[in-house]
């Protein structure tokens, strides 16, 4: 049972498993969060981040040069800066948003439990 992961490993086939289940991941909670999930922009920078470092391990994995693995880290570094760029702006928006006046059932005059 060693040989078989000591071979993925040197090949660089287990960043490949996991970059598939990356991938599943992002269609299932594209798929999920179609109506009420977090928004897809920031999703998908976020798991792009996530790849290109899987990415720069398998090219460090397999002997690949500095370079291919400074690219993809710094491939990793632009896919997080959007993602917190794209955080960011809806916190400011939703920050800027206000609050509804008047009274509501969501108010805590009525949700409020004694």
């Amino acid at each position: 049972m060693e040989a078989p992961i000591a071979a993925a490993f040197a090949s660089g086939r287990i960043v490949d498993g996991i970059l598939l289940l990356v991938a599943c991941e992002a269609l299932a909670l594209a798929w999920i969060g179609r109506r009420r999930g977090p928004p897809l922009p920031s999703l998908l920078a976020n798991l792009a981040s996530g790849a290109a470092l899987m990415l720069a391990l398998r090219a460090a994995l397999v002997g690949a040069g500095w370079v291919a693995v400074a690219g993809w880290l710094l491939a990793g570094l632009i896919a997080h800066l959007a993602d917190l760029g794209l955080r960011f702006r809806a916190a400011t928006a939703q920050r800027r948003s206000r609050a509804p006046t008047g009274t509501t059932p969501q108010t805590a005059a009525f949700t409020r439990v004694t």
